[in-house]
């Protein structure tokens, strides 16, 4: 349509809080923004590729939210059956699971959940989702209309799904959407990593969050030529955190929750600083959920929503012409 605005999507991990990237989404979409491509982590990541989609088969982006209402979430702590034996003592069922799996629950169900809902839109692997875009000045393989970030734990290095799965040794087109939306929200020790055969050895992929949790930039063009469109981000975090208050650090399991969190914080800084990348931001930090609240009522549920289309509505009304004050150029 003649209004319809055109722009690329980025969405933040954050766990269950990752509802709220639906109610932003879909009040873009309300204002007749169209996603031309979408590159998340972890939550950002399985909402992602709901979007993606969902548009390509051309229907409505509140379904996202419809669908996204479907997730059980208690399932997604599933375990092996040893751990299930062990479920009167959760501490020991999650320490086997650590200890001989590297995750207390197996991350089965989202994949299994994920692939179901994406199967009935028509899409698998990537090559469901390659992007015929002549007009891109992206190399070949990275023409797709999804990208997830993920971390390799035996390279050390962040990993862009499907882009880097040549470099692998891995076909792109036939690697399953699903089971790398799986690896980017395999939460450390939460959940089992998984493990991909490539030309390098078997690598342990990880939760994309540990090294690019925002991938805002993602898109954008280094040739200096203009952009044919802008990036919006949606962020599921505050814009600063400079009053925050201290998390004492009282034994080995605060120590290892506040390693992991400084891990992932101090590779966002530079995204949170950048006045360019903060104006292109949607800043839908939900308040009263943790993102590992796995115990989500239909209320919290929707009080995660209206946070993110609040917030989405808040940052069209600053930027009424559609495009941020400030642009970075994106491909």
């Amino acid at each position: 349509m003649a209004s319809e605005r055109v722009t690329d999507l980025v969405l933040e991990g954050g766990g269950v809080k990752g509802i709220a990237l639906v109610g932003a989404a879909v009040a873009l979409s309300d204002h007749e923004y169209r996603f031309a491509r979408v590159a998340g982590s972890s939550a950002g990541a399985v909402v992602g590729a709901i979007i993606v989609a969902m548009q390509q088969r051309g229907e409505s982006m509140s379904r996202v939210d419809d669908v996204m209402r479907t997730v059980n979430y208690r399932a997604m702590l599933d375990r092996r059956a040893i751990g299930r034996g062990l479920a009167w003592w959760p501490n020991a069922a999650n320490a086997w699971g650590v200890l001989f799996h590297l995750g207390a629950h197996r991350g089965a169900y989202l994949q299994q959940w994920l692939a179901g809902v994406l199967g009935d839109l028509g899409v698998r692997s990537f090559g469901d989702l390659r992007l015929d875009d002549p007009e891109s000045c992206l190399p070949p393989e990275r023409a797709y209309r999804l990208v997830v970030t993920a971390s390799d734990l035996s390279r050390q290095r962040v990993m862009y799904l499907p882009w880097d799965l040549p470099r692998y040794g891995r076909s792109a087109d036939s690697y399953p959407v699903a089971r790398a939306v799986r690896a980017s929200s395999a939460i450390p020790f939460l959940f089992e990593p998984v493990r991909v055969k490539s030309r390098f050895g078997t690598v342990t992929l990880a939760d994309g969050s540990l090294l690019r949790s925002y991938p805002i930039d993602a898109f954008d063009r280094t040739d200096g030529r203009p952009s044919r469109w802008p990036t919006i981000g949606v962020r599921l975090s505050s814009p600063a955190g400079e009053r925050a208050k201290a998390k004492p650090v009282t034994g080995p399991l605060s120590l290892l929750t506040n390693l992991v969190f400084t891990t992932v914080d101090s590779t966002q800084v530079r995204h949170v600083s950048d006045p360019v990348d903060a104006d292109r931001s949607i800043f839908a930090k939900p308040k009263g959920v943790r993102w590992t609240d796995f115990d989500l009522t239909a209320v919290q549920q929707q009080s995660l929503y209206e946070a993110g289309y609040a917030a989405a509505e808040r940052w069209m009304r600053q930027h009424p012409g559609g495009w941020p004050r400030v642009e970075k150029s994106a491909d």
